[in-house]
């Protein structure tokens, strides 16, 4: 996809900061030092859009991108940052809740992990937890270019049997490195962008 425009238009701490409209979103959501960033400025193209850091759980905001002047990229706050203390956990958890459960615009997450492990206690309840609530998810295995190309089927497939992933939950390679998987991965985040289907949200009826 060619991006004419992208741009950082607001990082909402609370549910209603969360831009209006009708435009279609993507999450994207992984633990933190995964490659977000790194992901999100390779596939647009633009070298420090998304900031990268080294300190984990630095995004504690829901940053949204929004792209062509057609769709946003949601950057979630990255789980497993332990040195965060429980009670930014709890409210950084609030709001992506609100986030997941009720945002009309959101087609689906862009779940990011690293390919040299396989995924964590984390990425699996995050995974569990975003199929629970019906959403369609791309799994972006981060960093393939470190590991070798001869276990590269191998690491896919260790991805899938420990998370049980989806068959309809794509499972792909990545890297931010050598943009290899660039344009695969624009063409499943496309299908979700603008599927056809439209996806039940999931509202809290109490009982």
């Amino acid at each position: 996809m060619k991006i004419a425009n992208a741009e950082l238009i607001i990082s909402a701490a609370k549910e209603h900061q969360f831009p209006g409209g009708v435009f279609p979103e993507l999450a994207l959501s992984g633990r933190s030092n995964v490659g977000k960033s790194s992901f999100i400025n390779t596939v647009l193209s633009r070298k420090g859009l998304a900031r990268t850091s080294q300190r984990p759980g630095k995004t504690q905001t829901l940053n949204f991108y929004f792209i062509n002047d057609r769709f946003h990229f949601v950057d979630v706050p990255g789980y497993g940052y332990a040195k965060v203390s429980k009670k930014e956990r709890e409210a950084w958890g609030r709001v992506m809740e609100a986030y997941f459960q009720k945002r009309e615009q959101l087609k689906g997450v862009v779940q990011l992990i690293d390919a040299r492990h396989k995924p964590t206690e984390d990425d699996v309840m995050m995974y569990d937890w975003l199929k629970f609530h019906q959403l369609p998810v791309l799994i972006i295995a981060t960093k393939a270019d470190k590991v070798p190309k001869g276990k590269w089927s191998k690491h896919i497939q260790q991805i899938k049997d420990v998370l049980q992933a989806e068959e309809e939950d794509p499972v792909m390679l990545f890297s931010s490195e050598t943009a290899y998987g660039k344009d695969r991965a624009w063409k499943e985040m496309t299908k979700l962008l603008y599927s056809k289907e439209t996806r039940e949200i999931k509202q809290d009826s109490g009982e």
